[in-house]
């Protein structure tokens, strides 16, 4: 199967929205480029999920939930900006490493 066909490709896109990246794990689990995108997506769904329990342990707490809910918002930007990028890179055919969290590797 080449790595960059229209299947794969799905799989690429459907490794950035949230729980998803699984998908590719079970369907493509030959594919290195679904492979790869599993991996970028996993890594963002990681950040969203660690900062949305910091949020709710947190967020009750004055003035630190305030800069806490702030420093989520802004993570949570982030993490739409570096998706989208991720699809796009997906779309492409690339395996581009995304911004700032590209380089860790989970999946292998």
């Amino acid at each position: 199967m080449a790595e960059n066909n229209g299947t794969n490709k799905v799989m690429g896109i459907l490794s950035y929205i949230w729980i998803l990246w699984i998908v590719p794990l079970f369907a493509a689990k030959d594919s290195q480029f679904a492979r790869f995108h599993a991996n970028q997506g996993l890594l963002l769904w990681i950040v969203s999920v660690v900062m949305g329990i910091i949020g709710i342990v947190l967020g009750f707490i004055p003035v630190v939930g305030t800069v806490i809910k702030i420093i989520g918002w802004i993570v949570n930007v982030a993490t739409l900006v570096l998706a989208i990028i991720g699809i796009i890179n997906a779309v492409k055919g690339e395996m581009k490493p995304l911004p700032l969290i590209g380089g860790i590797k989970i999946i292998k």
